[in-house]
């Protein structure tokens, strides 16, 4: 009985600590959409989260090289936008150009990759809900 009782205590404290994580990563990343100024392209901050993906040319976000320049690139931010009925389904939009990534103020282009990456981690959750959702609708059918 104690084991279930510590399993599910372990596990509520994990739930609390990432839905903790994830609002004050939340605040961070409104302040990092102003800071690098994608307000200027995309007026209201929650309209990011329509976006299918978020990219960057320029800089590394792999884990192992992280924020890394890729010399003679653009640094820039690319939202990939999905429309199932047109003939194209996908489009890439330029939410940010930084010029040059080799000439981009370090302090900068570790913010735009801090933001890639902070808007990963919160739609990764959206999308956890989502599907989270979807399997609802099939407990009734087992």
């Amino acid at each position: 009985m104690s084991s279930a009782l510590e399993r599910l205590k372990n596990l509520t404290n994990k739930i609390s600590s990432y839905e903790t994580t994830r609002q004050e990563n939340m605040k961070i990343l409104k302040g990092l959409y102003t800071e690098i100024n994608l307000d200027e392209k995309l007026e209201n901050f929650l309209d990011l989260f329509n976006f299918k993906a978020i990219n960057l040319s320029g800089a590394s976000l792999l884990d192992e090289n992280l924020g890394e320049i890729k010399k003679g690139k653009y640094l820039q931010i690319l939202a990939i936008s999905y429309d199932k009925n047109a003939i194209k389904k996908s489009t890439n939009i330029s939410l940010g150009y930084y010029g040059k990534a080799e000439n981009v103020e370090i302090n900068l282009k570790n913010k735009i990759v801090e933001f890639i990456i902070r808007y990963r981690f919160e739609k990764s959750f959206m999308t956890l809900e989502n599907y989270y959702g979807m399997l609802g609708k099939f407990k009734n059918n087992g």
